[in-house]
Order: C-alpha cells, then structure tokens, then sequence
C-alpha cells in the first residue's frame, strides 16, 4: 500500500542559518515547498530571554519562521532540554501530527532525537564541519544524522563524492538558479544611489564575505588596476572588517536583498568569485555561479572544484587563482564576444532551474515514503 501524498504532511526544517540573512538554497527550496503543505522553519536560538523561554512565529502563507529565544544563563544540556520543549509544545499549539523533519545542521539532533517523523531529509549543502568556529561534536552529530535519514542530498557534486559512501541514498543537487529573476539584469538601465558613483568598469561579487574570501587576492587585484573598481555586497561574518582591505577601488556596499541583486549586477562588466582555497571551500557549490550567467555577465572564479567542473571544463567560467591569472582573465572578459557568452550561458541554463530541483527532490522523498522499509526505519529511528 503506498504511503499518503506528502501534502498531507507538515515539514519541520532544523537549519543553522537565518531566514531573512541571505536568500539562498533553503529559502529557494523550502518556499516551493511550502506551495502545497505547512512548512515550519526553525533556526538556532537568540539567548536574549529575560525569563521564560518562548518562540516568535513569523508567518507567510503556509510558512513559518520559527525563531527561539532562550535565557543567556543556560548549559548546552539545558539548552537542548529547552529547545525541546518548546519544540513539543509548538507541535502541540500547531496540531501538527504527521510531518517530515529536513535537515540543515546536525547539532539539531539535541532536541529532536525523541521525535516520530515519517521521514527524515538531510539537506548537506555545506561541510560545515570545515567552517570556523565549528561545534567539536558536529561530526560525530553528522554520523547519527546519516545513519537516521531516509534520504540525503547534497549541495554539489564534490560533496556528494564525500558522502556517497556515508549512506545508500545520497543524490547530487547542485546550485540552481532563478533564470528569469537574474535575466532581468540584462533589461535594467539605471544604478542604485549607493553604487551610481561609483565608476567603469566594475567587478563585482555578491554573497558572504567570511572565511571563504581570497583577501590577498582581492588587494592584488585592485592595486594591480587601479581603474578597476571592486563592488562588494554582502555582509561580513566571523572574520575582522578591519581585515578585509581597504583601497579607493574597493566598495563594500553591505547586504542586499534578494530583490535588489539585479539591480547592482547590472551595472556591472565583470562578475567574480574570489574564494580562497581553504578546508572551508572545499565542498562549496556556489549558488552565485549560475545567477551571475542568467544576469547576462562573463564570470571569473578561482579554482573552486565544483565551479571547474563543470562551469570552468565546458568554458564558461574563467579560472583563474593568482593576481596576474586573475587580472588577465578579468582582461579577456571584459573584451570578449557579449553575444555568443550569453548564447552559451544560456544553452546550459535552460537545463537548470529550481523549480525543476525541487521536483526531483520531492519526487525522491516521496520515494522514501512509498518504500515498506523507510517509514519504519524514519519512526525507529527518532
């Protein structure tokens, strides 16, 4: 007998990052999801409870941000034990009774390991064991999370070759794209105040600036040409702003929403990935890759595995790791053919997009709930 539709079920997603931070992978995901069941979006607790414990519900339509605030004063013990009653109670006031748990981190393992969902997801879009300032337990919490879950996919195709072998149904589902949002970067005329002042030519970069950005890289490259100017949006995390370098062709205009992205690139010749190569970028599938080639612009990229292959092998990507590689790709795109990019960016992009992503993940959860063994391997588990 085959399982119920997954409509009829809630999903509960425990994810490490912000809803409103930036607009990335989950939201991409879990809005689509959201178009035909509940979907309740728990992030990592505040510690700025003045007394009781409690949660803010954030809702848009059939999703809600679920967001803790916890006392200052609690043990990691005690903050897993609070989270899971607050979780309990939210399944409670929410009458949610059949539902799935999706998967970001696996340090939510603390407060979820007493639950009886009907399967289980592990969304691994990031290793984040080689993130800074990592948990010391997040491997062995991955390894649980791996044994317990009914499907797992990952955030490109590196990272699905290191977890392959960790579970017997782990599929690849890189960065996607919304092609129409970005393409509309090739119809805008006009700037943004804050980047209108800013002269041509322009090389620009948007996402999280942390750990993961080749700094000395971006410092060569705008004391090597000046006349270049370097537009930098996103907001800083976990490393000094007072490390990031500063020169009169650097601009760092802050975070953006996802709705403003088209705006800035398209003002822009050039847009670039400058990521250092670190344990942090091993396994990244940056998102930004696909987006800046529907927003119409040529693409620079360090040698980020997942960005060579297959953007850098099928030559749409250049890469490029030292200044003078770097400067001298940023060169050759700023003269090349427009035209025929645009016509091979677009080639590859009308095989991707995240509404066909979501399809394929949700027909492989369905999956998952039509085989005898993964509900009961899901309820045994939790």
């Amino acid at each position: 007998m085959l399982a119920p539709s997954l409509d009829t079920r809630d999903l509960i997603c425990l994810s490490h990052l912000r809803w409103n931070f930036v607009f990335q992978r989950p939201q991409h995901l879990l809005t689509r999801c959201a178009a035909d069941r509940r979907v309740y979006y728990v992030e990592e607790p505040f510690f700025d409870a003045d007394r009781e414990p409690r949660l803010d519900l954030q809702r848009s339509g059939n999703l809600t941000v679920v967001v803790p605030h916890l006392p200052p004063y609690l043990s990691a013990v005690e903050q897993n034990e609070t989270q899971r009653q607050l979780l309990d109670d939210l399944l409670v006031s929410e009458r949610i009774t059949r539902y799935l748990l999706w998967f970001y981190t696996p340090m939510a393992l603390g407060f979820t390991d007493h639950l009886r969902p009907e399967a289980i997801v592990y969304d691994c879009m990031d290793e984040l064991s080689a993130f800074k300032n990592a948990p010391l337990d997040l491997r062995l919490r991955e390894a649980e999370l791996l044994r317990r879950a009914s499907v797992v996919f990952t955030g490109g195709h590196s990272l699905y070759e290191a977890k392959r072998d960790c579970h017997p149904n782990v599929r690849a589902f890189p960065s996607s794209v919304d092609v129409e949002h970005f393409a509309r970067a090739r119809r805008l005329t006009g700037n943004p105040v804050d980047q209108a002042r800013i002269p041509h030519p322009r090389l620009g970069f948007f996402g999280v600036i942390d750990e993961r950005m080749d700094l000395e890289l971006l410092d060569g490259v705008a004391a090597a040409r000046p006349e270049w100017q370097l537009v930098m949006l996103g907001p800083v995390v976990k490393i000094d702003p007072g490390s990031l370098p500063s020169a009169p062709n650097i601009h760092y205009l802050g975070s953006k929403t996802y709705d403003e992205l088209p705006h800035y690139i398209a003002g822009w010749e050039v847009a670039m990935l400058p990521f250092a190569r670190n344990d942090a970028t091993r396994f990244i599938s940056p998102t930004k890759t696909p987006e800046y080639m529907a927003a119409g612009k040529p693409v620079v990229s360090t040698s980020i595995r997942d960005v060579v292959r297959p953007y850098g092998q099928q030559g749409l990507v250049r890469i490029a790791d030292t200044v003078e590689e770097f400067v001298a790709a940023c060169e050759a795109a700023l003269s090349e053919d427009a035209v025929a990019r645009i016509r091979a960016h677009d080639a590859f992009l009308r095989h991707t997009s995240w509404d066909g992503t979501w399809a394929q993940m949700r027909s492989l959860v369905h999956a998952a709930l039509d085989t005898d063994t993964q509900p009961a391997r899901a309820a045994g588990a939790l």
